[in-house]
Formats: structure tokens, sequence, C-alpha cells
């Protein structure tokens, strides 16, 4: 999710596991712990020359399981001798501040998987992307709740009761509102099956997901042989349907057999995806797990990728998103969640 959204749940984590022993700095390292895996993004650019590669490496090693475990040791060794001198000299233990980075290193993976993005839990050791599709990268109903009570929190001795209250209704809140997610998610499917059958739409599988900053309108695509056909549809809509279906061609001007770097895309988009010629040594790549901007154009996915030539390889352009005015997304945005 969101980095804000993370740092939340590491200061919680480290709250949790250090808060009695030393108080608001547990927040602080738990939300450090929590902000270490999306680091990733600078490490990839760091390690890669290309874009493609670089954007790939993001939710990937750094964002396993395998990664949470060995990272908690070194990062809890590390604090530890760094912190235990002087006047804190045995307040904490190792194994204290190893179990705090487990738990923010850790967590932080564990709600990835739960958004469409999804993250890579078992790499190394496989490139299996887990993703539950039912929460947005970015939810203030999850995330703003979680935040008050971790500010709350700041307020109080670390020996307070209050202190555990307040931490304890920050997790419940978010825990329950993840598990309503997940219900809604269940409910949104049945939805979508029973509107492919109604439109004549024969479908091999399909895919649904929450918009941004909500879980009342959701987005679906559905592929077939010869094409993929997207709608949305909000749980204020009057019929309890996806009523609009747009039919999206199977676009695929460069091939994966042509470029590995298309196979690993198509892999990035779990196959949803169109790629179309700008000119010749342009390619506009759309991951279509995502909505389209204007409901008339094919080409104008949320997450589109410009593509170029380069030695013998396929790079990309710096990503931006194609909208111009943030506030009028959001309004159109709110307009559709309200329902027809």
């Amino acid at each position: 999710m969101d980095s804000l959204t993370q740092i939340v749940l590491g200061a919680a984590c480290g709250e949790a596991v250090l808060g009695k022993k030393i108080g608001n700095k547990a927040l602080l390292f738990g939300a450090i712990g929590g902000t270490i895996p999306d680091l990733d993004v600078l490490v990839g650019s760091w390690i890669y020359g290309n874009e493609i590669d670089a954007m790939l490496f993001h939710r990937g090693f750094m964002h396993s399981i395998f990664f949470s475990v060995v990272a908690a040791f070194g990062f809890g060794w590390l604090v530890y001798k760094l912190y235990n001198s002087g006047k804190r000299q045995s307040t904490t233990t190792q194994k204290d501040w190893i179990m705090l980075f487990f738990w923010s290193l850790f967590t932080h993976p564990i709600l990835d998987a739960f958004t469409p993005y999804g993250t890579q839990l078992f790499a190394p050791f496989t490139n299996y992307r887990v993703a539950l599709n039912n929460i947005a990268v970015a939810d203030p109903a999850y995330t703003l709740p979680f935040l008050i009570c971790m500010v709350v929190v700041m307020f109080f001795k670390r020996v307070s009761k209050k202190r555990r209250l307040w931490l304890k209704l920050g997790i419940g809140i978010s825990s329950v509102y993840l598990l309503f997610t997940l219900g809604n998610k269940l409910y949104v499917n049945s939805i979508f099956k029973k509107s492919l059958m109604a439109a004549n739409i024969n479908a091999f599988r399909y895919s649904t997901q929450p918009a941004i900053f909500n879980n009342i309108l959701w987005y679906a695509i559905a592929e077939t042989e010869t094409a993929y056909y997207v709608a949305d549809y909000s749980l204020f809509d009057t019929q309890k349907r996806f009523l609009n279906f747009r039919e999206i061609p199977k676009m695929r001007d460069l091939q994966p057999s042509e470029y590995s770097d298309i196979k690993a895309l198509a892999w990035f988009s779990n196959g949803y995806y169109s790629v179309y010629a700008i000119n010749d040594n342009e390619y506009r790549y759309n991951d279509l797990r995502y909505p389209l901007l204007d409901p008339e154009d094919p080409d104008s996915s949320v997450f589109s990728l410009l593509l170029y030539e380069d030695n013998n390889r396929l790079n990309m352009k710096p990503f931006e998103p194609k909208f111009d005015r943030f506030d009028a997304v959001l309004v159109s945005l709110w307009e559709r969640i309200k329902g027809v």
C-alpha cells in the first residue's frame, strides 16, 4: 500500500513490541522498519540500468518473507548495538529489536498482498505474485482511523494502559475494515459473474479490484479468446450489475516471443495488457488491470508505459500519470462512486 499506510502499520508493530520499554521511540523505529521494503525502488534503480528491470524489482525480493526474516536479524543486531549504550544499556535486548524489525518488515508485504499490485511473498524461491485485489493501494478508510489512533498513542506515558488501548483500537479498526473488503470482494465477484452471463460474454477468466481511495467503486476486466471486456460497478448503483461493458482489442504490436521484456511485463500485468505501436521505435504498453481514464478510448489506461528499443532490448521512459488535473479525476471518481 502507500507509504503513509506502511509507516503507520510499522509504527504500530514497533509500539506493540517495544512501546512499554522505550515509549515513542518504538513508534519511530517501527515506522523505519515499515518503510525499508519500499526502498527497493531506490535499490532497483542502483542495480539496473534498464528501467523495466528496475520497475519489476519493486515488490520482489525485498518484499518477501525470506527478506523479512534475514533483515530482521541484521537490523535488529545493528540497532541493538547502537542503542544499547550509556543510560540506555540493558533497557532492551537484542531479541526485542529483532522482533520489532521482523514484525514491521513482515507485515509490510503481507498488507501489500491484499492490493491489486501484489507482491512476491515467496521470493527468491519463486516469482509467484500474491495479489488478493480486495483493497486499493491507497484507501483513507483503512489508513486515517489507524493514523489517528497512533497519534493519540504518542500522548500517553509508555506504561499507561490507555496507550495499549489505543494501539489495540487502531489495529482492531483497520483489521475489521480489511475483513470487510475481503467480504466485499467476494460479493463483487458474484455480481460480475452474473453480469458476464447476462451480457453473453464467454470469458475464461476475469479480475476485479476496487478503484483508488475507496472500496465502493469496483473495476473489472474479463478475457475472451479475442478481446478484453472492462466495466465498473458502484455498491450504490440501482441495478446490481456491471452494465457498461467496453470491448478492448488484444493489441499485440510486440509479441513476448520477440522481446523477453514483453514477456516480463505480461507476467507483471498477469496477462491483462495491450501494446500499441506509436512509431518505428516507440510503443505504448497498457496494463489493463487498472481502469481506463476515458471509457471510449481503449488506449487510456491509468497505468501506461512508453517503451522504446534500446540495445536489442526494450526500455521505458519514466512513468507519468496520463492526466493533467488531479482534482478533476477526484471529482469524476466521486460522481461515479455515488452510483447510477
